[in-house]
């Protein structure tokens, strides 16, 4: 039975954890601590979350969990994963890992330190259609991989208090949305990019609303990267594989059991079809529970999650925008 503490009382909770916790009989959600006073209690009764703390240091605090699922805003993830990690908890840690790649070396220093694990919430990554993306290009079914697009465009509100349009909380569309082509190209490749363009377009405020960068990979492969928080998006998530026997296209990789499909055309032949499964989130925690259980490795742990932050760190520093 894995015993789960949660920090905050964030939107995705439900989704990433919740939900997926209730459809498993190996899992307890143990506790739970929000920084608005009462706002964990909702949530704790509708799960069945069996304690709520006063603060994320009880949660910590509490001898028996065993991971800490760590949703609260960027600039929040070092300082309280490294403070679970230091209490002898495993860590499952929300995407992006941290606000920059100092900060996620200095994560995983403070695991190898306890001897405890993070995890990068990566749901995407564990599910069939990721797999089955890079079992088709490991087989060679579009040939040589040439040229990568991948695209996640979806609009943040403009509410008060929005981490997601705050600089200094970690806001801003390569952080929150960017995060994951990146992903996907560098699981893809297996390789770490160099970044060679750049156009980025600012608000006022100081975040960047879009981005788009051109990755370069060792292997040759040129990668494309858009993400984009401006009016008129709606989780629009577009990968494209494209080899010298032909190209695959996954359409919304990202939340698949929402509705996806792969369009391939390989030797001239097209053909559109899609790959069963249940949600993202469901996937990625099996996944924890079983490495955990096991001891086996996962993709988005250890030197991943520092090298998805310092492509970010890299096309930051070639916009020229300070983080």
């Amino acid at each position: 039975m894995l015993r789960i503490g949660i920090l905050g009382a964030s939107r995705i909770v439900p989704w990433a954890l919740a939900e997926p916790a209730a459809r498993r009989d190996d899992i307890r959600l143990l506790a739970i601590a929000a920084r608005r006073a009462g706002s964990a209690q909702p949530l704790a009764s509708q799960y069945g979350i069996e304690r709520v703390y006063d603060s994320y240091d009880d949660v910590i605090a509490d001898p028996d969990i065993d991971l800490i699922y760590n949703p609260l805003p960027p600039h929040l993830h070092a300082e309280w994963s490294i403070k679970a990690l230091d209490a002898g908890k495993h860590v499952l840690c929300e995407k992006p890992f941290a606000m920059n790649a100092d900060e996620a070396r200095r994560m995983n220093e403070a695991a190898k330190r306890s001897g405890r694990r993070i995890i990068e919430a990566f749901h995407d990554r564990y599910h069939p259609v990721f797999l089955h993306l890079q079992q088709q290009v490991n087989a060679g079914r579009v040939g040589k991989v040439r040229n990568l697009d991948a695209i996640f465009n979806h609009t943040i509100p403009r509410i008060e208090g929005e981490f997601r349009r705050i600089a200094s909380m970690g806001g801003g569309a390569l952080m929150d949305l960017g995060c994951y082509p990146i992903h996907w190209c560098r699981s893809l490749t297996g390789e770490e990019p160099t970044v060679t363009d750049v156009d980025a377009v600012l608000d006022p405020a100081g975040y960047d609303e879009e981005v788009v960068a051109t990755l370069r990979f060792p292997s040759d492969v040129e990668a494309r990267i858009e993400c984009r928080m401006t009016d008129g998006w709606q989780y629009y998530a577009r990968f494209t594989i494209e080899g010298d026997r032909g190209t695959i296209i996954a359409e919304n990789s990202l939340l698949p059991h929402r509705g996806h499909t792969i369009i391939e055309t390989v030797d001239g032949i097209p053909r559109q079809y899609t790959i069963g499964g249940g949600t993202t989130f469901d996937y990625q925690l099996a996944a924890v529970v079983s490495a955990l259980a096991e001891g086996s490795a996962l993709p988005t742990e250890g030197t991943d999650p520092v090298g998805n932050m310092a492509t970010i760190d890299a096309i930051y520093a070639q916009a020229s925008l300070a983080r």
